[in-house]
């Protein structure tokens, strides 16, 4: 959790983003590789195509951070890396997609802590959205859209979690922070050898 405080307006959005980034990462742990790539619920989500896609996500943003993006493509190699973006093909690990996370995770951080929310910038086309044409915004428009999306994949991944084993990832969480237990929360033990243990 966040836990409350008098931050400025920067210092709260990148904690709320971080909180959620965190409840995404935290659903992996104790999770085997297999277990990681099943999809329990109707649709084809994994945790670890979440991870993978979170990691797709903050990619994108990072380069709307640096850059001024005024284009959105929609061609076919567009919607095969957005579908690709959410499995964790043959080749690749989920350990390796949680390093991905990881790293683009960082940058992120840190490149939304150097933002003005206020500033002027520009959001891209949304088609998919009946938006064909970039319009100007605030930084903060784009920041405050960029938690609700990565709060949509948290949740995503606390159901996917709770279909696999019954565990929640808020309790993933405070173990992973190494919180200690009481009467509302008691750590999670998981095997050694799995992701994050």
């Amino acid at each position: 959790m966040y836990a409350p405080a008098q931050h400025d307006e920067i210092t709260g959005l990148v904690n709320y983003l971080d909180q959620q980034l965190t409840a995404i990462r935290a659903a992996a742990f104790g999770l085997t590789e297999q277990q990681a790539r099943e999809t329990p619920c109707r649709s084809a989500l994994s945790v670890g195509g979440i991870i993978k896609h979170a990691a797709y996500v903050l990619g994108g943003a990072l380069e709307r951070l640096r850059t001024e993006v005024t284009e959105q493509p929609v061609d076919g190699a567009a919607y095969a890396a957005f579908t690709d973006s959410f499995t964790v093909r043959e080749d690749e690990t989920v350990a390796g997609t949680i390093e991905d996370f990881d790293r683009v995770r960082a940058q992120l951080l840190a490149a939304v802590a150097a933002t003005d929310p206020a500033g002027d910038t520009m959001a891209p086309p949304a088609p998919w959205h009946g938006i064909f044409d970039a319009r100007p915004i605030h930084a903060r428009y784009f920041l405050v859209h960029l938690v609700e999306e990565c709060a949509r994949h948290a949740g995503h991944a606390d159901i996917i979690r709770e279909q696999l084993d019954g565990v929640a990832v808020p309790s993933l969480v405070l173990t992973l922070a190494g919180a200690s237990a009481n009467d509302f929360f008691q750590p999670y033990q998981p095997i050694p050898g799995t992701l994050l243990a």
